[in-house]
């Protein structure tokens, strides 16, 4: 079968839609936001193959998997098993790596294991097992008639008397033993103290070295490693001069240090994973960082005194804590009432980790009013909190400690994850932690250049393929910059979409049908060529790959393209054009092939505002990640956008460390620490910083565009003003659907009822009660303008506005949202179903309907993720609005329209990971376009010159 045949598809906004998509091609869906490109490619086409494959297995493994429902569409042919790449970040587990998704690390794991070499951490010696012959012919090697003494170590440092041992071994035959580095009789051994460490090692045989002694050797050594469990030393019994000690050699049958005699057990793949107790570090438990009380958080103003306040909780309001420092400060001689940035170090010290073992004279107070002396030590205050947190049962206790808790790089394996023994395994001179802390990019010309021989070269042939097939897919996909130590929480929605694009193509599967959601998000218009290939060569191996996505240069490569239009939700599902690139472009109706075809364009501001010298933010000595000392200038009252190729330390500089700053600066907020920097200046020029990101804005299906704007609050106190209400004595809460009272009970406000039906998909149906409505009868009575609460958020934002036209709290905020090109979403629609870009919108629009101050600083990710070319002029209409106001806005975009527009350029690169880091140009468009370096620049260009 040549094509996928799809007839009368209604699921969401389609509006009974018929199409022909060719198999094996590569086949774009494009159109506005909310227009139906999701519903058509997610919820009916891989929905529907998804659901076919599955239902192909047994009830019994059918009830171990989510299924999809079954789409509303009347009949769909040629479709194949569906593999669906969506946006949504990879995983939320701190233990999931880019090295493990990718499943490269499981192959590192697997390569350090076959033909790793260990080595003992302390002296650096490769640690070797030894046959019994390898033994006899190291000693044969020594001076011929020198005397040497076997032991067999059985007791290394250990606390005891050990008389049943001693007599075991007398009754056994040996007649010596060296006990503490004496050699005595075991007749009649030394009496050993109780409380003293002790080394008791057998003397299993004494000899001179001769060529004829090689089998009462072997024999002599095979005893010895019987009895100490598989460690053996030679030590030479000739005198030696002065305080010259005795030569002495440690042979193990186990991996083991000749020096020192450290050992190991065999390597195996399970002692390289930090998700195995066997090789995770065990103080962080594999996690590679550890949670502490941050002294910086604890102390909230080191300019007031212990009793004004310097430490919350722990002044004179508190009376038993106030009551201790009290003490505290008798005994140790130092004043309460003294700031505590003028308190001795040692002071300070003591407060915060404690008196150690030194008992101090505690007065308490007990029921009766009596002063009651206690003698213990003071655990310190930091010390206090740790054993609170961990033993409290109450969560409002915990809570309230956790904003005193930082994290830090573990500090037994410097973040590596790793137990001691698998940080000392070494290929070459590379142990695993560094390699794993490599960019992807250093790492694949590290296996590029990797030559092992002999039997290492044989075993690792084909572990090595594997590493460097996997590594090269993640260089096509635009990822060099990324590090396989690298948190798979910490990853963005476009990163982690192409990571799982990279391991499809690493599966090498054919005859599949994939579904992508916009894999150029995040993606710099350089790297963008290298992801189009990859998909190419994904559709090369004989797969259908359909891809949602608005990039012009993707759209431009399709072997098919499908428009869907012509508006967004209501006003959309309708194919607007199908076929060639040629076909789309002659194609009247679609707004996509008139941006292609220049008929329509995004122009370039022509009211720039100024760059002005003594108006700006600057920040000093930035180095979090890859940053390389970086000094940023934001321009006061500009729009400003941050570029660069992906992995450059944009949000490094802007997200992790400017927008930190702010936020403590301007918002009071007590967040993570900010990546390191010198100095901040200029941050006065604004009152308030509002970061707009692609989070969810809820996450449960609860959560819906009109209580997240607070619309949600004007609108059920106007239900509950109206006289039907009055009379009935209903509260604005009687209109809530998570509170009881007005809500339908039966479904608790849901509206739906969830059927289990163990192996078939979970099956939703409406309420009996309230009939999908959420509310009871009561409630529904009552009327505003002919409407209830039930239809009043089944409205769409269009629909809402005129409706609520009076009422200014309400339609401003409606306005904003059709303003951010949101007309579509209904107001109670679940917040669940919003994708990252509409959920992005609808927080600019809660920001944009308050009354700024002409003096807020905005910080924007990437705002156009699932914009069309239409949406983003609607976007760039209201970030100059703001801007005219006054306001600062700072963006991180690749999208070139919205860079075009810009009054201000920050470019960082040249490259990303290690060979970025730096500010490459800063300026206007056109200077920025000019410069040689930039990547950026050089797309840009033609785009100014136009």
């Amino acid at each position: 079968m040549e094509n996928i045949e799809v007839r009368g598809a209604r699921t969401h906004n389609l509006k009974n839609i018929n199409l022909t998509i060719p198999r094996d091609k590569l086949i774009v869906i494009t159109g506005l936001s909310g227009s139906g490109k999701s519903s058509l490619a997610f919820d009916t086409l891989y929905a529907e193959g998804q659901r076919r494959y599955v239902e192909s297995l047994s009830a019994y493994a059918r009830q171990f998997l989510s299924l999809m429902e079954k789409p509303d569409v009347d009949h769909i042919e040629g479709l194949s098993p569906a593999i669906s790449i969506e946006q949504k970040s990879t995983s939320h587990n701190p233990r999931s790596t880019v090295g493990t998704i990718t499943e490269i690390y499981d192959y590192l794991r697997l390569l350090f294991a076959r033909v790793g070499e260990p080595r003992c951490p302390t002296h650096g010696e490769p640690l070797a097992a030894q046959t019994v012959s390898q033994m006899v012919d190291k000693v044969l090697e020594m001076p011929e008639g020198s005397r040497q003494m076997l032991l067999a170590p059985v007791v290394n440092a250990r606390k005891g008397e050990h008389v049943k041992l001693l007599e075991s071994l007398s009754a056994q035959g040996y007649i010596r033993a060296r006990i503490d580095g004496e050699v005595c009789d075991l007749t009649d051994p030394p009496e050993l103290d109780l409380h003293v460490k002790h080394t008791i090692e057998v003397v299993v045989d004494r000899f001179k070295v001769r060529d004829d002694i090689k089998q009462r050797l072997a024999e002599s050594f095979e005893t010895a490693l019987e009895l100490s469990g598989g460690i053996a030393k030679v030590t030479s019994m000739d005198p030696v001069e002065g305080h010259v000690k005795a030569e002495e050699h440690v042979f193990s049958a186990n991996f083991a240090c000749p020096v020192c005699g450290y050992s190991m057990a065999e390597l195996e793949p399970r002692i390289f994973s930090f998700n195995n107790p066997a090789g995770a570090c065990q103080t962080c438990d594999g996690l590679g960082v550890q949670q502490y009380f941050d002294p910086e958080r604890v102390i909230t103003n080191t300019e007031l005194s212990l009793a004004g306040g310097a430490i919350r909780g722990w002044d004179r309001r508190n009376f038993y804590y106030f009551q201790m420092l009290t003490s505290l400060a008798e005994h140790y001689k130092f004043d309460i009432e003294k700031p505590f940035e003028q308190l001795t170090d040692d002071v300070r010290e003591i407060v915060l980790y404690g008196s150690g073992n030194q008992s101090i004279a505690f007065k308490y107070i007990n029921d009766r009013g009596d002063v009651v002396v206690r003698n213990h030590p003071f655990e310190g205050i930091l010390n206090n909190m740790d054993r609170r947190y961990r033993e409290t049962e109450s969560n409002a206790v915990r809570e309230e400690l956790t904003k005193f808790i930082n994290t830090q790089s573990c500090k037994s394996c410097g973040g590596s994850r790793l137990r001691e023994e698998a940080r000392n395994v070494f290929i070459e001179e590379l142990n695993l932690p560094v390699l794993t802390q490599w960019s992807i990019g250093e790492a694949m010309d590290y296996f590029e250049k990797l030559e092992l021989t002999g039997q290492r070269a044989q075993i690792a042939e084909k572990i090595l393929k594997e590493v460097r097939d996997r590594l090269g897919f993640l260089v096509n996909v635009g990822l060099n910059y990324l590090s396989l130590s690298r948190s798979a929480d910490t990853l963005s929605g476009g990163e982690a979409q192409r990571i799982r694009l990279a391991s499809q193509i690493g599966a090498g599967l054919v005859g599949v049908m994939y579904v992508l959601d916009e894999p150029s998000i995040g993606l710099h218009q350089r790297d963008n060529e290298r992801l189009l290939q990859t998909l190419i060569h994904l559709r090369d191996l004989g797969n259908t790959v359909i891809v949602v996505e608005h990039d012009e240069d993707a759209i431009r490569m399709a072997d098919h393209v499908i428009d869907i239009g012509p508006g967004a939700g209501v006003h959309g599902g309708q194919v607007l054009g199908e076929g060639t690139l040629k076909d789309l472009l002659e194609c009247k109706e679609s707004i996509t092939g008139q941006y292609l075809s220049g008929e329509k364009q995004i122009h370039i501001s022509t009211d720039r505002t100024q760059y002005d010298p003594n108006k700006l933010i600057e920040l000093f000595g930035a180095t979090g990640n890859n940053l390389k000392n970086v000094d940023l200038q934001i321009p006061v009252g500009l729009f400003t956008c941050i570029t660069g190729v992906s992995g450059s330390g944009k949000s490094t500089l802007i997200n992790d460390t400017f927008y930190k700053i702010a936020h403590i600066e301007l918002n009071g907020a007590t967040v993570d620490e900010p990546s390191p920097y010198k100095s901040i200046v200029g941050m006065d020029h604004c009152d308030k910083v509002v970061d707009i990101d692609q989070s969810p804005i809820g996450r449960t299906p609860r959560s819906n565009p009109a209580t997240y704007t607070g619309i949600f609050t004007p609108i059920r106190e106007l239900f509950a003003a109206t006289q039907e209400s009055r009379t009935r004595g209903y509260q604005p809460g009687r209109f809530s659907f998570n509170v009881k009272g007005g809500r339908c009970e039966a479904c608790q406000g849901d509206g739906l009822i969830k059927v289990e039906m163990h192996f078939l998909p979970d099956v939703y149906v409406p309420c009996d009660s309230c009939k999908g409505q959420r509310y009871n009868r009561e409630t529904l009575d009552v009327r505003f303008k002919g409407k209830n609460i039930h239809e009043v958020l089944q409205m769409t934002v269009e629909e809402a506005r005129p409706f609520f036209d009076a009422i200014p709290a309400v339609a401003r905020k409606l306005q904003t949202l059709m303003d951010v090109g949101l007309s579509y979403i209904r107001l109670g629609q679940s917040a669940t179903t919003l994708s990252g870009g509409e959920a992005q919108r609808v927080k600019l629009a809660k920001e944009l309907s308050k009354r700024d101050t002409g003096k807020t600083l905005y910080i924007l990710d990437e705002p156009t993720t699932g914009l069309h070319f239409a949406d983003i002029q609607l976007l760039l209409d209201v970030l100059h609005r703001l801007k005219s106001h006054g306001n600062t806005i700072v963006v991180i975009e690749h999208n070139l329209d919205v860079i075009k527009t810009a009054d201000w350029i920050i470019d960082l690169g040249p490259e990303g990971g290690s060979g970025g880091g730096t500010i490459l140009v800063a300026g206007t468009p056109e200077v920025v376009a000019e410069n040689t370096e930039s990547h950026t620049a050089r797309f840009l260009k033609p785009l100014i010159a136009k």
